[in-house]
């Protein structure tokens, strides 16, 4: 018996030629480097071209950490060496306020004790908001209380920063959804740094006093005046 096979191979045969139509072009291995180089080449130069004048008009505007600590002149040089001194007796002398709401302010007490002794880092507690500047709000914040929170803070001279300390301060914590709570004492003042926990420990709190001491030493506030 014999079998015709010739329709099968017409098939086959416009198979192939339409794979090889639709085929892309071959390029050789020499040509394709040129290709890859140039491109990376049209890149590198776009980024030069595009990202450092940028970097360069935010330091020359002074928008950014690295140009307030970067002098431009002598004036600046003897501004920034000036905010240095300051920064280091800053750092050394940090008086917060004595504001212990709720049990937050027990492990507050517990980093002033003689086990960790805040004393050795310049940390002295004053019960006097004009001779403070700095305020750690420990505990469970009230709205009855909010405003008395506001006048203390208002009370302290500049520079001041506050700490947030427990879950209570940061967003009310547990009692977040009760009516007499505020939920997150940076919605009466300005927060600097938060320390999560219910409570926080004393070495958190302590951690947090170091994490301040570093943004003191950072600050540049003559310099920046000096800009203006």
């Amino acid at each position: 018996m014999a079998v015709s096979i010739a329709p099968s191979m017409q098939r086959v045969t416009k198979l192939a030629r339409s794979s090889i139509a639709m085929a892309p072009p071959v390029m050789s291995a020499s040509r394709q480097t040129r290709t890859i180089s140039s491109s990376s080449s049209a890149k590198a130069g776009t980024e030069g071209a595009v990202g450092a004048p940028l970097a360069f008009d935010l330091a020359k505007k002074g928008s950014n950490q690295l140009s307030l600590e970067t002098p431009r002149n002598g004036a600046e040089y003897v501004l920034s060496t000036a905010d240095k001194i300051v920064n280091w007796a800053r750092q050394g002398s940090m008086w917060p306020m004595t504001f212990g709401l709720a049990c937050c302010a027990v492990e507050m007490m517990h980093m002033a004790a003689a086990r960790y002794d805040q004393d050795r880092l310049g940390v002295v507690f004053r019960a006097s908001p004009r001779q403070s500047d700095i305020m750690i709000v420990a505990g469970t914040l009230t709205n009855k209380m909010a405003p008395a929170l506001r006048k203390v803070y208002d009370q302290m001279p500049e520079p001041r920063w506050v700490i947030s300390m427990g879950s209570c301060a940061n967003g009310g914590g547990y009692y977040h959804y009760s009516y007499s709570v505020v939920r997150g004492c940076d919605r009466i003042v300005p927060v600097d740094l938060y320390v999560p926990g219910c409570p926080p420990t004393a070495e958190a709190l302590l951690y947090a006093m170091l994490q301040l001491q570093r943004r003191m030493r950072r600050g540049r506030r003559a310099v920046a005046w000096y800009r203006k």
